[in-house]
């Protein structure tokens, strides 16, 4: 059992980097082979749903936008 842990003691340095990207490289590619692509049908039907919430949410922000400008001209007219 020594010499084992001797043995891996000795390995040069460009060995085990050699070695680690290696095993990068495989678990990488069965990492890839898990992966399942979403359909055609079901990326149009997720990109419909951001598009709709980004104009409900700008619709919202602009509506603040608007209540405040009129509030802060308010208060500007009653300070004169």
């Amino acid at each position: 059992m020594a010499e084992k842990a001797e043995k891996a003691k000795k390995v040069p340095a460009f060995a085990r980097v050699g070695r680690n990207i290696a095993k990068f490289l495989r678990d990488t590619r069965g990492e890839a082979k898990k992966m399942i692509w979403p359909t055609p049908r079901t990326v149009f039907k997720n990109t419909g749903v951001v598009l709709v919430t980004i104009v409900v949410i700008g619709l919202f922000v602009v509506g603040l936008d608007f209540v405040f400008v009129n509030l802060l001209s308010l208060i500007m007219s009653i300070a004169k």
